[in-house]
C-alpha cells in the first residue's frame, strides 16, 4: 500500500488553508490577509487525525507559503504561535 499524499492547498475565497490527505481535508488554518500580514486565528485537525503531526505539516506548508509570498504571519491560534516559536527559522517570518 502506498504512502498518504498529504498536500497543503491555499483556499483564498474561504480564507483559509487546507491539509488534504489523498484528496480528503483533515485539517485547516483559516487566516485573513491584509496589509502584507497573514493573520492566523485558528488552526484545528479532523478529530480522528489528531496525534499525528498532521497540524505542524499544516503550519509548515503554510510558512513555506508565506515566505515565498513575501508575506508576514501574526499567529493568533495558540497552536500557531507556539509552532511558531519553536523554530527560529520562522522568526523572521513574524509580524511586529
Amino acid at each position: 500500500m502506498a504512502d498518504p499524499e498529504l498536500t497543503v492547498v491555499d483556499v483564498p475565497d474561504d480564507g483559509r488553508y487546507e491539509l488534504r490527505l489523498d484528496g480528503d481535508t483533515v485539517g485547516l488554518a483559516t487566516y485573513r490577509l491584509a496589509d502584507g500580514v497573514i493573520t492566523i486565528p485558528h488552526v484545528e485537525t479532523s478529530p480522528k487525525h489528531r496525534g499525528k503531526g498532521f497540524a505542524d505539516t499544516l503550519m509548515r506548508g503554510i510558512l513555506d507559503d508565506v515566505r515565498q509570498r513575501q508575506l508576514l504571519v501574526r499567529p493568533l491560534c495558540p497552536f500557531a504561535a507556539a509552532h511558531m516559536d519553536a523554530d527560529p527559522a520562522h522568526h523572521d517570518l513574524l509580524a511586529g
